[in-house]
């Protein structure tokens, strides 16, 4: 059975050969949608999980869920987790057939079920259940001036990896905050590791951060230059936000996950894991199942999966559940 080089992941050439490969390439048969769910996974199968930045939180979690998949499964079923630029990469992704399972902000994954924003036309994903909820973090040099949104004007931002959900948030708290992504801040369109170097080498003024808590590359910076930078308080842009989607809402940074001085509003966004729609029912069922009983496994992994709750699993319109989860939540009990 193949294993999937996330390296060859570049071009449109090669996605078109993916796509051509449909559910197969990362070991997933496609579903028979007049087959009873058992969520029994009777042949040996490997999926690909497309997470994010090596230092974010996706990452952490994703490769957890993949080693812990095979216990789950007595070995029928394997996980391969891959560093990718995140989100809408993901969904791309996903859809072309690299990866079988994919972690997205939940703003992400509206717009491609409805073909908004980053996408030019509806995707066929579906939700394996909702997760733990990303924290917006937006940290700027002391020395920079920046005290707010609207302060970035002509400053190095870097708006996070291109094509990431953390790109989508940066772009959206801009243009609320009054300003121009494309002309009104010198973008540096970074992974979180460069972000984090550029920061503290002073190359970059400011960051924006879409991830869970706490973030490694996060705690790294505030752990050995905490002095040197301080978080941006989203609450006043957050009434903007929130009428670009429901998916935006109230959150806190509190001041003893990074051991900063004060607690910090912010914007919280959920996530969601995402398959294609027509991935096995059985496959589904079965990651789903093994997200909500190793849940404190995964916690281990990253604290954020602690987030992981089945009281919200369910709500993930107007992205629809896959069969096989909605099957795995109901055995689950959730509402």
């Amino acid at each position: 059975m193949r294993r999937i080089d996330v390296r060859l992941a570049v071009g449109l050439s090669v996605l078109t050969l993916v796509a051509g490969c449909g559910g197969q390439q990362g070991g997933a048969a496609t579903d028979d949608t007049a087959s009873e769910v058992t969520c029994e996974v009777t042949k040996e199968t490997r999926v690909g999980i497309a997470t994010g930045n090596a230092t974010g939180v996706y990452y952490a979690v994703g490769n957890a869920l993949a080693g812990q998949l095979s216990e789950a499964t007595g070995g029928k079923l394997t996980g391969t987790a891959a560093e990718t630029g995140a989100s809408v990469q993901n969904v791309e992704q996903l859809v072309g057939g690299q990866y079988d399972v994919a972690f997205s902000l939940f703003d992400t994954a509206v717009n491609a079920v409805e073909g908004k924003s980053s996408f030019t036309a509806p995707q066929p994903v579906q939700a394996l259940a909702r997760i733990y909820d990303n924290y917006t973090q937006v940290v700027v040099r002391n020395n920079s001036g920046i005290k707010s949104v609207a302060d970035m004007r002509g400053k190095r931002i870097s708006t996070g990896s291109p094509k990431s959900g953390t790109e989508v948030i940066a772009n959206r708290l801009l243009e609320a905050a009054g300003l121009d992504p494309a002309k009104d801040i010198r973008a540096q369109r970074l992974d979180l590791t460069k972000t984090v170097e550029g920061i503290k080498d002073g190359s970059v003024d400011g960051f924006f951060w879409s991830g869970g808590l706490p973030t490694g590359g996060l705690t790294d910076l505030f752990t050995t230059a905490g002095d040197t930078v301080t978080f941006i308080d989203l609450a006043p842009l957050l009434p903007k936000m929130a009428a670009l989607s429901p998916g935006y809402q109230e959150g806190t940074i509190g001041r003893d996950v990074y051991k900063t001085a004060a607690d910090t509003p912010t914007i919280v966004v959920p996530n969601v894991l995402l398959v294609r729609k027509d991935l096995d029912a059985n496959v589904a069922c079965a990651i789903t199942r093994t997200v909500f009983e190793k849940r404190d496994a995964l916690a281990q992994a990253n604290p954020a999966a602690k987030g992981i709750s089945l009281d919200r699993a369910r709500r993930t319109l107007p992205v629809p559940l896959h069969r096989g989860a909605d099957k795995a939540l109901k055995d689950l009990g959730a509402n």
